[in-house]
């Protein structure tokens, strides 16, 4: 005897706190997926709060509204397909990650997430109960089982809903995206999904979408009894795919899914930060962006992606030249407004600046001048580009590097200035890495067009900040593969600085860099948010103590 049921995996982007703009783009799936035949519609977690909600979900009436509006959602399913759908839900006084399965027209099973998250960017247990093993679900003749999100990342959710005789797992998720997270979902779900026997198949729905600091790639997929992938939606998009499942005695196997090309590299980098920008900027309502144009790669990386993000009519680049502003730099940040082709002005700071030398020199008579001048000038810098978006809307991209915020080289209230930086995570290393790749772009890049939008000298010029006569970065800093490797060992893999010297690097750099990184932590705690990317980013992932004197041996 065989049995046919239409699922349709609905991977979309929520607005945390829209509960009706969540709401509403519920209602606007079901009418689609009714249309189409659909039996069921899965929806990511905690959808119509959207995730992660943090301390949101402490306000009572937050939880009042998104349980009215799963009521509100319950009679739809009367006369039409079925749905799973995450929100937060309180229940003799304790509040749980919840799925809920809306069928017949009622709320008829609720289910709540068992292993809550407490690691790395998660704090799942500040502010919600953990529920029970969960129970299997019976629905039209299948025997379902609705893990959420963590509970499929070990194995005791899993073990007790097949002991129960589970023959389907549709796993609803908000699972950030970080480089690694591919191999790392497959490699755990293996470890139980291979020893389920009988017919089995797993549909797991993740959200697409830019949170802060996070960003949720989908990548939605489901596994047939085979244990072989039938369906895979593309990484970073929004997605509806409906897949017609027959279970017979050979087991579950599948008609129509969706083969989506899998994203990895820099590729997925790059889109990581275009979409956690882009749903930055459009999601808190900025008009667009803009950002000091320096003729260096960073803020040239930074404006390609903005316009790969959000489309070159929202990103206004500004040079802002002093004295020591080289004829060179203004060549190339102009070229590469050009390529990019964005709007772009000079606004000379040179007058500002000497007016702040004016005002400062009674109390600096007699010294010798040092980065206390230099910061003045990205300060003045800072002063022009949040007056223009206070004038006009705009929000102020920083564009610093993970290198730089990592040993403080950057200056509060200067260029560390902005609402967001989507390079925060991105060692400098990387940024030529990921200039070279976006250059050799054969197709449009999201909004952007294809093709070398970096000025090629941009790439291969030392790099410079030009806050005094003759500077490059490297008078003060290791060469970046030198100072990467340390920063890596120190920040990713928490390395001694013994082991760094033992690896080869000289042990008073890594002593000195070790130190820059401490010290620089009341600078980073100022520094806007920007996408996480690598293992351990400065925000969510890595929270050290600003008043620190630990130093290793």
């Amino acid at each position: 005897m065989t049995q046919t049921v239409k699922i349709l995996s609905a991977q979309l982007n929520p607005v945390v706190g829209d509960v009706a703009g969540n709401l509403a783009r519920a209602r606007d799936v079901h009418a689609d997926a009714r249309a189409r035949g659909a039996d069921l519609i899965v929806f990511p977690e905690l959808f119509l709060i959207g995730y992660p909600p943090e301390d949101l979900v402490l306000k009572p009436a937050a939880v009042e509204a998104c349980q009215r509006a799963l009521e509100s959602l319950a009679p739809l399913t009367a006369d039409g397909p079925a749905i799973l759908i995450g929100l937060p839900w309180r229940q003799d006084g304790l509040l749980h990650n919840a799925v809920a399965l809306l069928d017949e027209g009622r709320v008829s099973a609720l289910r709540y997430k068992h292993d809550l998250p407490n690691y790395s960017v998660f704090d799942e247990k500040r502010v919600f109960a953990p529920g029970p093993l969960p129970d299997i679900v019976a629905w039209r003749g299948i025997r379902l089982g609705l893990p959420v999100c963590e509970d499929i990342w070990s194995a005791a959710v899993p073990d007790a809903l097949i002991a129960q005789g589970c023959d389907m797992m549709i796993s609803i998720n908000g699972s950030p995206w970080r480089r690694t997270i591919e191999a790392e979902r497959r490699g755990a779900f293996a470890r139980w999904y291979d020893r389920w026997t009988g017919p089995k198949a797993l549909i797991f729905v993740n959200q697409i979408g830019g949170q802060d600091e996070l960003v949720f790639d989908g990548a939605s997929f489901s596994l047939g009894s085979n244990g072989v992938e039938c369906q895979r939606l593309p990484a970073f998009e929004e997605a509806m795919d409906l897949v017609s499942w027959t279970r017979s005695e050979a087991g579950w196997s599948s008609e129509g899914g969706q083969q989506a090309r899998p994203v990895t590299g820099l590729e997925a980098d790059w889109q990581a930060m275009c979409r956690g920008l882009g749903d930055y900027v459009t999601k808190n309502g900025f008009p667009g962006i803009v950002l000091g144009m320096s003729g260096g790669i960073d803020s040239a990386i930074s404006a390609a992606i903005a316009v790969d993000a959000l489309g070159a009519d929202k990103v206004w680049a500004v040079m802002l030249p002093s004295k020591y502003t080289s004829a060179e730099s203004l060549e190339d940040a102009k070229d590469c407004a050009r390529r990019l082709g964005i709007r772009y002005d000079i606004f000379d700071v040179e007058p500002a600046i000497a007016s702040f030398g004016q005002v400062l020199a009674p109390a600096f008579a007699g010294t010798e001048p040092d980065a206390s001048e230099e910061n003045i000038q990205s300060r003045a810098r800072g002063v022009v580009l949040m007056a223009l978006s206070n004038k006009f809307g705009p929000m102020v991209l920083s564009t610093g590097n993970k290198s730089e915020m990592a040993v403080g080289y950057a200056t509060l209230y200067g260029d560390m200035n902005g609402g967001f930086n989507a390079l925060k995570d991105i060692y400098k290393t990387e940024v030529y890495e990921l200039a070279r790749w976006r250059n050799e772009a054969r197709d449009p890049v999201g909004f952007g067009p294809a093709g070398a939008v970096i000025t090629p000298r941009i790439i291969t010029k030392a790099p410079s900040a030009e806050l005094r006569p003759d500077q490059t970065d490297q008078d003060s800093l290791p060469p970046y593969d030198i100072l990467d490797a340390i920063l890596y060992g120190l920040i990713e893999d928490e390395k001694a600085p013994r082991d760094l010297v033992a690896e080869g690097h000289d042990a008073e750099t890594v002593r000195r860099i070790e130190n820059l990184l401490y010290r620089a932590e009341y600078k980073r705690r100022q520094a806007p948010p920007g996408v996480k990317i690598g293992p351990k980013n400065f925000g969510r992932d890595r929270r050290y103590p600003m008043t620190n004197r630990f130093r290793a041996d």
